[in-house]
């Protein structure tokens, strides 16, 4: 099944640009995913099982980072046409 997330990453720290650019990179390097930044949020389209493979492993990293880091997620149970949004 394929979904779509909406995901925004917030590090509690005064130097957060770093890490968010840092994320949304390694984000970037699976061609398996549909991805759209904007200044607020992202957007990831792709198969369930592996956006929340790569969630699972990318956020451990961010965390792992040793600054503090909340990450909201909105998950639509269908595929969007992401690229026409922004």
């Amino acid at each position: 099944m394929r979904i779509t997330v909406e995901l925004s990453l917030y590090p509690i720290t005064e130097n957060y640009l770093p890490i968010v650019k840092d994320f949304i990179l390694q984000l970037n390097t699976y061609n398996d995913l549909e991805i759209v930044t904007n200044s607020l949020s992202t957007l990831i389209v792709g198969e369930h099982s592996r956006i929340f493979e790569i969630l699972s492993k990318e956020t451990a990293a961010t965390f792992s980072s040793g600054k503090p880091c909340v990450f909201v997620l909105k998950i639509l149970g269908l595929e969007r046409d992401i690229r026409s949004i922004y």
